[in-house]
């Protein structure tokens, strides 16, 4: 099917606007070592050919999600390595999945302008714009994968429906839940056989192989985000085995009046589409879901963070099927793009770039100023926020209070921001260092502005 050029062109924009939006963010020191510098810094070690071992934790980047899709991200670096790659790939990626939605829209029978409305409506969902501004995550690239993974999978284009779930795999442990309950999804409700066996076997082999093996195998321990389900167990074993043979434990996590705020958050700007008889797609979504809805992890029951990104396209092929079917609360495109606009000017967070992005302001000369002054190689101590501006070397370490006792002999430049340490609970932590520095005969205050103060041994 021919895809028109208004389409590229819609896509070129959005991208453009997306690379913009969160290039200015980091400009204005707003991104984060956590997780903005954690991916540059591992892209820039396998560049340069070194074991990706980030320096905030000492963890192989391996050993965090299984994200193997970093690797090949990486010969983006030997080109030229700038964290601004990772900027437009992920603008790209968000941007990207209009293509297969578009198709999915005309493939269910949907006139150009409903087909094209829908493309709209994925655009100004508030999660595309937000998860753009925090930082990079390697789950957006696997956000086109997963609408191409439907697409080929209804067209019967094995190659491509396989080469989909491989490149959704490589991005993050835990999306090989979502591959796998796709992969039911398709066997029972879609009817294809072939391709419902492949995802629910890939997908379940990936899980168990990344989470018994591969992850513990570089982190030396169990994966990251066990913790935020301890109720259920200290393993991924053992949270399987309980979620299975004692499901009472999780209805008090389950019926909380938080989660009934995520759950109005997640399907009101698409709510004129949806139907109850059209929502076997959201199959292949209820592991993210259920996952969100569990713990008591803020960031996963918000359409800011990256952990809804695995259930959008099961909601938009909801609604695809709810519209070619003729049903649905609104029909007409100019009153779905009014509704979806509301919903963005309610929840995007546009709003930032005049508000808390602007915080800092006082300081950003400074800090770009002292960023210059420190050579390639060194040993660096910094705050979070300056991190990112910092990661093309071996060695640097952050100056918040969960990294206490902080020992300056292990650093050769040491820059903070004492105005706004980066981290809340880190205030006295920088206070205390620059007090220590002033007192040590091994440093000496090589800059200070606003705030901003660089020792150098």
């Amino acid at each position: 099917m021919k895809i028109p050029r208004l389409l590229w062109l819609i896509f070129c924009i959005s991208s453009l606007v997306l690379f913009f939006c969160s290039s200015l963010r980091h400009w204005l020191f707003q991104s984060n070592a956590l997780d903005l510098g954690w991916f540059d810094q591992s892209l820039y070690l396998i560049s340069q050919g070194k074991p990706p071992i980030v320096s905030f934790s000492d963890d192989h980047i391996l050993g965090d999600h299984a994200a193997f899709i970093f690797y090949p991200l990486a010969l983006f670096y030997i080109i030229y390595p700038n964290v601004h790659w990772l900027f437009l790939i992920q603008g790209l990626a968000l941007a990207l999945s209009i293509i297969p939605l578009w198709l999915l829209s005309k493939q269910a029978g949907l006139k150009d302008n409903l087909a094209l409305c829908l493309v709209g409506v994925y655009l100004l969902y508030p999660l595309i714009f937000n998860v753009n501004l925090f930082d990079f995550h390697s789950e957006v690239i696997a956000l086109p994968a997963i609408f191409w993974a439907v697409l080929a999978g209804r067209s019967k284009n094995f190659l491509q429906f396989t080469f989909a779930i491989v490149l959704i795999l490589s991005c993050k442990a835990v999306l090989s839940l979502t591959v796998a309950a796709m992969g039911i999804w398709l066997l029972f409700f879609e009817n294809r056989k072939k391709y419902g066996l492949l995802s629910l076997f890939l997908g379940t082999s990936w899980f168990i192989i990344t989470t018994q093996l591969i992850i513990p195998f570089f982190s030396g321990d169990e994966v990251a985000a066990v913790g935020r389900y301890s109720f259920l167990g200290d393993s991924v074993t053992e949270i399987i085995t309980n979620l299975i043979l004692q499901p009472n434990l999780i209805l008090g996590r389950l019926f909380t009046l938080v989660n009934l705020e995520y759950i109005i958050l997640l399907f009101i700007p698409l709510i004129w589409g949806l139907n109850i008889r059209y929502l076997s797609p959201l199959v292949a979504a209820t592991p993210a879901l259920i996952l969100n809805l569990l713990t008591d992890y803020q960031p996963q029951k918000d359409l800011v963070h990256q952990y809804s990104i695995p259930i959008l396209p099961f909601l938009l092929i909801s609604v695809i099927a709810t519209l070619a079917a003729n049903k649905g609360l609104i029909r007409n495109p100019k009153y779905i793009t009014l509704w979806s606009l509301i919903a963005f000017l309610a929840l995007g967070k546009y709003g930032y770039f005049t508000s808390r992005y602007l915080e800092q302001r006082e300081t950003l000369l400074a800090m770009r100023e002292a960023v210059k002054l420190v050579p390639h190689e060194v040993k660096v101590l910094t705050s979070p926020q300056i991190s990112p501006h910092l990661t093309h070397r071996s060695i640097i370490k952050l100056a918040i209070k969960d990294r206490e006792p902080i020992n300056i002999k292990n650093y050769d430049y040491i820059l903070l921001n004492t105005r706004y340490p980066g981290w809340e609970n880190s205030q006295d932590t920088v206070n205390n260092l620059v007090r220590e520095l002033n007192n040590s005969d091994d440093f000496e205050l090589n800059y200070q502005k606003n705030g901003v103060v660089l020792f150098i041994k």
